[in-house]
């Protein structure tokens, strides 16, 4: 796989990462410093960034891997003889 891919996948993952810990960090704390709206809305703001950024490194994988084999079948087969 691509160095570049790589990189941003972890990239990804570690957003996802943080969000989460934000996230956890907003729910079990936030409750007693924030209003009810912005508590849920922070919840919402990064569990919802967390699940994609877990989300998105499978999309680019699963796009890598279909171009790769579009590659693959554009290519004409060498014989070994």
């Amino acid at each position: 796989m691509d160095e570049r891919i790589k990189r941003r996948m972890l990239a990804f993952y570690f957003a996802g990462f943080l969000n989460l810990v934000l996230g956890l960090y907003v729910l079990i704390y936030g409750r007693a410093m924030l209003e009810q709206g912005t508590w849920l809305l922070l919840l919402a703001f990064f569990f919802g960034f967390a699940a994609v950024d877990f989300w998105f490194p499978s999309v680019l994988r699963r796009n890598w891997l279909e171009a790769q084999a579009k590659l693959d079948a554009r290519r004409p087969a060498s014989s070994d003889k």
